[in-house]
């Protein structure tokens, strides 16, 4: 009994390994459904499916890209990509600025609401909620840049 429960990690893998799921039908016309093909028995198969990669010696590689680059893509020039690049930059610069003003400016709504009804303070508070997460998405984003 030991010696079967020290062997049962070992022959664990082996099962899930086993990958073509089979529809057999017995001359009694009882259905089974297994993943061992019988000679007796009148089985057709339902599912197949390889086996997945071991990790070995080429797990640390890199996988190729499952979609390579056709060879007639346009290539952009290195001086090309920096412009396009500060122009993104620029632009979330820009883009930044004017989520501060808008940010600041549903501040100012709210504060100045003062004593308004809940559901327009509420509405309000959103607004404010909303600039505010404007404004971390886009310093995350500068932040990505290179």
């Amino acid at each position: 009994m030991r010696k079967l429960l020290l062997a049962l990690p070992l022959v664990l893998p082996l099962t899930a390994a086993a990958s073509t799921l089979y529809k057999c039908t017995e001359e009694s016309g009882a259905v089974l459904y297994t993943n061992q093909k019988t000679s007796k028995k009148n089985c057709i198969v339902l599912s197949q499916q390889s086996p997945p990669p071991s990790p070995g010696i080429g797990a640390a590689k890199q996988r190729p890209a499952a979609t390579p680059t056709p060879g007639d893509f346009p290539r952009v020039s290195g001086s090309e990509q920096k412009a396009r690049d500060s122009d993104r930059k620029a632009i979330l610069d820009k883009e930044l600025a004017t989520e501060l003003q808008n940010a600041e400016k549903a501040r100012k709504a709210l504060f100045d609401a003062g004593s308004q009804p809940a559901d327009k303070l509420q509405s309000l508070r959103d607004t404010v909620a909303l600039h505010e997460r404007n404004v971390e998405s886009l310093k995350k984003e500068l932040g990505n840049l290179r």
